[in-house]
């Protein structure tokens, strides 16, 4: 029985620390290259809403540099431009009760590149039970500026268009109303 219990004991040994470092960088080489295949600019955060990475995709979308994104607190970014109350509402309310959000629509005024409409997706990636492993948040952002500013002129030409409708089939309405008219005076004659 003694045996059985050494035998325990071995299997339940703290995990080696230069292990775990190890499988962190692994871990964190792979989400990076996940992260930079992917085409929409993202950013991953910190528990406390630090970037500690973000894409190509980022950088080029919001026209800054990494070392004026990576470590700081993602409000704080651009001076402030960042700052948005619909994104700190999604992070710091809406994130920790459910662990991600999708399809939220922030539309944002940013100094240097102007009026932004994003979609934003976010997933905090958390093992409760393990803290060798420090939580982290992958922020989405899917700007359709371009998109909403298609549908809007989309719609403008819609509009237009069935005004323009509108008015002719009213006159044409009209003309068939002086035909039948007509017609119907023709009709009457001997």
């Amino acid at each position: 029985m003694e045996k059985d219990n050494k035998a325990t004991e071995k299997t339940l040994a703290p995990i080696d620390a230069d292990f775990v470092n190890h499988f962190w960088e692994k871990s964190w080489t792979y989400i990076k290259t996940v992260v930079d295949v992917v085409r929409e600019p993202i950013l991953i955060l910190d528990k406390n809403f630090s970037v500690m990475a973000a894409n190509e995709s980022f950088y080029h979308t919001f026209q800054v540099e990494p070392k004026d994104t990576e470590k700081r607190i993602v409000y704080e970014l651009g001076n402030g431009q960042w700052n948005i109350p619909a994104l700190r509402k999604l992070l710091e309310d809406i994130l920790p009760k459910n662990t991600f959000f999708k399809g939220f629509e922030v539309a944002h005024e940013f100094p240097f590149i102007g009026r932004k409409i994003m979609i934003l997706n976010a997933r905090q990636i958390h093992i409760k039970e393990d803290t060798t492993f420090p939580p982290i948040i992958l922020l989405a952002i899917e700007d359709v500026t371009e998109m909403m500013a298609v549908a809007e002129t989309f719609a403008i030409h819609t509009k237009q268009m069935e005004t323009k409708l509108t008015e002719r089939t009213n006159k044409l309405e009209i003309h068939i109303g002086k035909l039948e008219k007509e017609i119907n005076t023709l009709k009457k004659r001997p």
